[in-house]
């Protein structure tokens, strides 16, 4: 009997997606590892590779098809030894899942909790390039948990685990997280024609899920915004100097790295801030994970600099770079941005003064930074003078963070962006 290719779910919160594009036809032979297809998800346009052997003897949903559930036969594969031209039986229509209560924000989300790793009497179930994966960095599958159809472990699952570990941290933490339940989706109202000449553009995946998640966000997290003025002088002459010692290293540190390297420490000198609230629990978090947001073409996406308190400056540069790169491509994994226990935002670099970011559930907080400019300032002696400095301001969840630990996380963050030296120690 042919195999039965079914719709991925490519990201833990994935319930439905758009097949963009068949890369294969039938009569292609494919090996496990290849290509197959282009789905774009409520994240990300992301590449599905085969998982078996074998060659396509019928293609089920045709490219551009929007809104298919996971689960459903979108292909049909004859493996080794089967007849390719035998004509293959309909499927029968797969039922719908059930909805999940909460799916992701468009930053970052709670994330259902994966499924455990498939397994065969003692044989754990995995496509063969995870297997080679898995072997050249020495990760034990048997404690990786599967995202693949059927929780079959794929390429993503095995690319951020540690030798001989199970599923990263950054992934697993959040996932067991309750998320609000999420409001219904509002019907919109069929916009009226005043006769303006326009263009009615449908919403892809991720766009729909950024309007429905924020929308929850706004409605069920009572937001507090705490802002502060932050000079900013001694962190860029001391991001200068840096730069000189690491420029034989081909590592040039941005403002933005210092500053997540900022927010990782503070959420570490103030943990009732790193926290997630789940309707009567609270978790405190004991890392601090800061999710950043990156613009890509369809919306918005947040990798994560896991442990920012603890990475060096050097590494946070090369990993954003890396993380920022492969976002604006479609080919982070998801548990390099689902999770993450506070987000940063810098609208900076676009002559933002000031702005108050919307918290993605289930985190407690998100900072969003402000332009640096040239202001009046009073100088240490009391004399008036000039300073380059930039507005920050956070936005907290009330139900988890008094306003008394939110103004501590901001003192601390200022603290630290004035006096840079305590991001080296």
């Amino acid at each position: 009997m042919p195999i039965s290719i079914k719709m991925p779910a490519l990201s833990p919160t994935m319930e439905q997606g758009k097949l963009a594009r068949w890369l294969v036809k039938v009569g292609d032979t494919v090996s496990a590892g290849d290509i197959m297809a282009e789905i774009e998800t409520d994240k990300a346009t992301m590449e599905f590779e085969a998982v078996d052997e074998g060659t396509i003897v019928a293609i089920e949903i045709a490219e551009g098809t929007d809104n298919v559930k996971v689960g459903t036969v979108i292909a049909q594969l004859a493996g080794e030894g089967e007849d390719a031209s035998a004509p293959v039986a309909k499927p029968a229509a797969a039922a719908a899942p059930a909805p999940v209560a909460a799916a992701a924000p468009a930053p970052v989300a709670s994330a259902p909790v994966a499924a455990a790793p498939v397994k065969t009497g003692d044989r754990v179930v995995a496509s063969p390039l995870a297997k080679r994966i898995a072997a050249q960095k020495g990760v034990d599958l048997a404690g990786v948990k599967g995202t693949g159809p059927n929780g079959r472990i794929v390429k993503a699952d095995v690319e951020g685990a540690q030798p001989g570990a199970a599923a990263p941290a950054a992934a697993a933490a959040p996932a067991a997280a309750p998320a609000p339940v999420a409001a219904p989706a509002p019907v919109a109202a069929a916009l009226p024609d005043f006769g303006i000449p326009h263009e009615d553009l449908p919403l892809s995946t991720m766009r729909k899920t950024i309007a429905r998640r924020l929308t929850e966000s706004k409605q069920q997290v009572p937001h507090i915004y705490l802002t502060v003025d932050i000079r900013l002088d001694a962190l860029l002459k001391l991001r200068a100097e840096l730069n000189a010692a690491l420029a034989a290293r081909k590592v040039k540190l941005s403002v933005n790295d210092m500053l997540i390297k900022a927010l990782g420490v503070a959420l570490a000198q103030v943990p009732q801030c790193n926290v997630a609230f789940a309707g009567d629990t609270l978790r405190q978090y004991s890392r601090a994970d800061v999710s950043v947001a990156v613009s890509i073409p369809n919306g918005l996406i947040t990798p994560i600099i896991t442990d920012a308190s603890g990475k060096g400056l050097a590494a946070i540069s090369t990993g954003m770079a890396d993380l920022a790169k492969r976002a604006k491509e479609g080919k982070l994994a998801p548990t390099e941005f689902i999770g993450g226990t506070a987000s940063l935002s810098n609208m900076g670099m676009m002559g933002i003064k000031q702005f108050e970011a919307v918290i993605n559930p289930p985190q407690g907080m998100i900072m969003a930074i402000g332009a640096g400019e040239k202001r009046p300032w009073v100088l240490e002696d009391g004399s008036l003078g000039v300073a380059t400095a930039m507005c920050a301001t956070g936005s907290f969840d009330h139900r988890a963070i008094d306003g008394s630990d939110g103004a501590q996380l901001m003192a601390a963050f200022r603290e630290l962006v004035e006096n840079p030296l305590g991001l080296l120690a």
